[in-house]
């Protein structure tokens, strides 16, 4: 996996931070939907790689029960961790027990699920008056 994620971080739009990341979605049936970082001169607004790949799949027509595993990389000699927001999209669309991976440069990765990066979720429910 970290051979594809390392191709398309090249493809990475980050002229601001000049730090890429490239991200893979995995699907149950084996589909892979790719993802990287597009940055723009309005900082906030840039999306993650993980948003993008994410939200490629959705716009499939795959929902949540599809999601399996989601891949993460960023040239850096550190393991690169979704931000907090692409943690929230991941409590949208990926059960508490599906794994995310870590990659690093040198290609030691890091398999965590996503109730260890989201150990106290929150969802909708928190939200809504009885």
């Amino acid at each position: 996996m970290k051979e594809n994620l390392e191709k398309i971080i090249e493809n990475s739009y980050s002229p601001y931070s000049e730090f890429k990341t490239s991200s893979i979605v995995k699907m149950k049936n084996g589909q892979e939907f790719i993802g990287v970082n597009v940055e723009n001169a309005s900082f906030k607004n840039g999306l993650c790689a993980e948003q993008v790949a994410i939200a490629a799949a959705v716009a499939e027509g795959y929902s949540k029960p599809d999601f399996e595993e989601l891949h993460v990389y960023g040239i850096s000699n550190s393991f690169t961790y979704p931000c907090f927001l692409c943690r929230q999209l991941l409590l949208e669309f990926f059960d508490l027990e599906k794994f995310v991976f870590i990659y690093k440069e040198n290609g030691q990765v890091k398999k965590l699920k996503v109730s260890d990066l989201c150990p106290y979720p929150f969802d909708l429910e928190e939200v809504k008056n009885d």
